[in-house]
């Protein structure tokens, strides 16, 4: 599969990134990928490897998107046994980076020593928004916002239906427990927010070390949105310092 890799092949330091697009858009060239990967490796004197995993749609489906980045973490782990091995990814990303780790912990591959999730995108149905962020994002415009219809669509198109999904497909909903450290990067004004805020709890609740950090003032997707848009720094510092820390 595609892939792309940023920093010094000799770090110690080596990410596997998985970039968002609610599982059936978004490529390497992305800002999500690209950018953030860049930023990544020099923020963290890092190894970064960005993969393309096929998109779900036209014939594709759960889980075929999880089994590419599954099979490009065990082979990131491979090159360096002595290395120190991360996982991260943004938003439906996200949920494909946690769900690696759940194979890895159960036991198909080395399990990661840091987990970098960047607004997740990890149960379905999504958590409420509260009261307050609802009546903000009422007033913001449709496009661009995860609406339960838009959330289902992704769901559907991923993994065929709604209703018994695979523990793996929404990690939300997998047993937590036995996780390396995690760091949640979150939007103020995110739909998606609460997923990732529930999923702080649920993994505290683990014992699982856990720390989150909300952007304020930025929307789902800000890392997407370019270096100069508000929150990129704030954010990109926040995961290189988890990156880099043992």
């Amino acid at each position: 599969m595609p892939i792309r890799t940023y920093g010094r092949e000799d770090s110690d330091v080596r990410l596997l990134w998985t970039h968002g697009g609610g599982f059936f858009t978004g490529d390497l060239d992305m800002p999500e990928a690209h950018l953030v990967s860049t930023e990544l490796a020099a923020r963290a004197d890092a190894f970064v490897v960005s993969v393309d995993y096929r998109l779900a749609g036209d014939g594709v489906r759960y889980p075929a998107p999880l089994d590419d980045v599954h099979d490009e973490w065990k082979a990131l782990c491979a090159e360096r046994s002595d290395a120190r091995v991360a996982i991260g990814g943004a938003s439906a990303g996200a949920a494909l980076a946690l769900a690696t780790a759940l194979r890895t912990r159960d036991g198909d591959g080395r399990l990661p020593d840091a987990l970098l999730l960047v607004y997740p995108f990890c149960h379905f149905p999504n958590p409420a928004l509260d009261e307050e962020t609802r009546a903000v994002m009422a007033t913001m415009p449709e496009l661009g916002r995860q609406t339960p219809a838009a959330v289902e669509d992704m769901v559907r198109t991923y993994v065929g239906r709604i209703t018994d999904l695979p523990p793996y497909a929404m990690p939300g909903a997998a047993r937590l427990s036995g996780l390396p450290a995690t760091g949640i990067l979150l939007s103020e004004f995110d739909d998606l927010r609460p997923s990732g805020e529930l999923l702080h709890r649920q993994l505290a609740d683990e014992r699982v070390p856990v720390t989150s950090h909300l952007v304020r003032g930025v929307p789902h997707g800000h890392l997407n949105l370019g270096a100069d848009f508000r929150g990129f720094d704030e954010s990109l510092d926040f995961l290189a310092r988890l990156l880099r820390s043992r």
